[in-house]
């Protein structure tokens, strides 16, 4: 059993910039991979970033490379998303997932949700 608790979220203008955290119980979450999806308001929820349970692998959906960095701190129970540039198409509801294995881009592919943090970016 995996819990996960986001912080970080916020309101800020468009070109600046957040860092997501989302801390995790239990003593195996160096073995999950780990996500950040987001769900816009009336939208359906999409996926954001991963990061292998290793830590040697990250992928991003097209729309934030080169703007946001996943990474994980085993020793912290902890996973990160610094985001920056951010645009008004950022706003969403941000959340962190845990999966067994490797990455993958399905919510359905992961087991364990946090609750989600806000993310406002203004024009």
């Amino acid at each position: 059993q995996v819990q996960l608790v986001e912080s970080g979220g916020g309101l800020v203008q468009a070109g600046g910039s957040l860092r997501l955290s989302c801390a995790a119980s239990g003593r195996t979450f160096s073995l999950y991979t780990m996500a950040w999806f987001r769900r816009a308001l009336g939208k359906e929820r999409e996926f954001v970033a991963a990061i292998h349970w290793s830590g040697g692998s990250t992928y991003y959906t097209d729309s934030v490379k080169g703007r946001f960095t996943i990474s994980r701190d085993n020793a912290k129970n902890t996973v990160y998303l610094q985001m920056s540039s951010l645009k008004p198409e950022d706003t969403a509801v941000y959340y962190c997932a845990a999966s067994r294995g490797a990455i993958r881009v399905g919510a359905r592919e992961y087991d364990y949700w946090g609750q989600g943090t806000q993310v406002t970016v203004s024009s």
